[in-house]
């Protein structure tokens, strides 16, 4: 009787050691495949009408919050020509705005929560170059494709092959924004506010290369923190130095008060103010007020630039919103189609978008035209204009194009 117990014993024994191997081989073989589907590997196909999603990450409050409204306006007319032309193989294309204000110290969180959700297969963004670079590390290590609209900053790419941008370098944009400065407007005493961040000494140093190059002195050189709001002091000191140009390597919000403060320590008309492109945007002309008046810059969209691809464009543009686009709608509205333009030719997987990038050729943009990724996965051969701001509207500069002004 014993004997007979022992054995029952055993045979129950067996049984649950059996069951319970195979719960635990069927939690791993759950894991392995919701790691395979959030890495883009083989796993259940999507149902016909499930989204495709991309997440942004951006500014939608803080300083920076105006950028992020106009990417806003951007997506969703793209989203809206998307959709209405049969989405992504029949699924609409979606995306899921997460507000990081643009801070660094927010968007790595950010972007662990894109990476651990399988339905996100590309990310826009951040704004700022810093912001967008403290992430990127993350998205590289996931094999999830960061497509950074507005990040010109040298390096941004090359995290890896992950690593992807529609806009162009400031290798680019602060050689020939001191080309606006020094040869077109014949400045040659020149004054150089910045941010102090990374993204505005690199391109503070670009800027101030170039311009030496053509025979332009710095006479002063100041950095100031992103939430600074009194900048009287650098401003009287770069008037000290007697500039004829004071030169802003700023955002929108800064930018603005920069203009308005340097009337109230002194600086008159015959200084000029030429800002990076970063500044061109309708709220710095509604912050600057009268203090815009005049102010120069070198940016890559223009409203009133007569290709096709452009006015087609603007008039949708101005269908949708009553208002013209600027830049950062722009860029946003070409990094959408970008995206779907890859995921009909190679399909949504998060590799295959990777390499569908790598090797898509003659994408459809507004900014670029017919353009393909060169070698540092950014697109090739940006465009530029010069502009200025004239009577509460931005007009381009005669001698480098024509057009309307820029309803603001």
């Amino acid at each position: 009787m014993a004997n007979t117990k022992r054995s029952a014993s055993r045979i129950r024994l067996a049984a649950l050691s059996a069951l319970a191997l195979a719960l635990a081989l069927t939690a791993c073989g759950k894991s392995n495949a919701a790691q395979t589907s959030a890495q883009g590997g083989a796993g259940a196909p999507p149902a016909a009408n499930e989204p495709v999603l991309i997440g942004v990450t951006g500014p939608l409050t803080g300083d920076n919050a105006e950028y992020g409204k106009q990417w806003r306006k951007g997506f969703d007319l793209a989203l809206e020509e998307i959709n209405g032309d049969g989405g992504i193989d029949g699924r609409p294309l979606e995306y899921v705005f997460e507000d990081t204000q643009s801070d660094p110290k927010q968007t790595p969180a950010v972007a662990q929560k894109f990476v651990a959700n399988p339905k996100i297969v590309a990310v826009i963004g951040d704004f700022s170059s810093p912001a967008s670079m403290a992430a990127s590390p993350i998205y590289q290590r996931s094999g999830l494709v960061q497509l950074g609209i507005t990040n010109s900053h040298p390096e941004f790419t090359n995290t890896g092959d992950y690593i992807w941008s529609n806009s162009s370098n400031q290798k680019d944009d602060a050689p020939y924004l001191a080309k606006l400065a020094v040869s077109e407007l014949g400045r040659k005493r020149l004054a150089v506010l910045h941010l102090n961040t990374d993204w505005g000494k690199t391109s503070a140093d670009l800027f101030i290369g170039k311009a030496r190059e053509l025979g332009a002195e710095i006479v002063a050189q100041e950095a100031y923190l992103s939430n600074e709001k009194d900048f009287r002091p650098i401003l009287t000191k770069a008037l000290d130095a007697d500039p004829d140009a004071l030169i802003l390597i700023s955002y929108y919000n800064d930018g603005a008060l920069i203009a308005q403060q340097r009337l109230s320590v002194g600086f008159g008309e015959a200084v000029a103010v030429v800002g990076i492109g970063s500044i061109y945007s309708p709220q710095f002309i509604r912050l600057g007020g009268e203090a815009a008046e005049g102010v120069y810059t070198s940016t890559r969209f223009y409203p009133g630039d007569p290709r096709p691809e452009v006015q087609r464009f603007v008039e949708k543009y101005r269908e949708k919103y009553n208002e013209d686009p600027d830049t950062f709608s722009a860029v946003a509205y070409d990094g959408i189609k970008i995206l779907a333009q890859v995921m009909r030719e190679y399909g949504t997987e998060r590799k295959a978008i990777r390499d569908g990038l790598e090797a898509i050729r003659d994408l459809d943009t507004v900014l670029y035209g017919k353009a393909s990724f060169g070698p540092d996965r950014r697109l090739e051969n940006p465009r530029f204009v010069n502009l200025i701001v004239q009577k509460r509207q931005v007009r381009a500069l005669a001698a480098l194009t024509g057009g309307g002004p820029v309803q603001t």
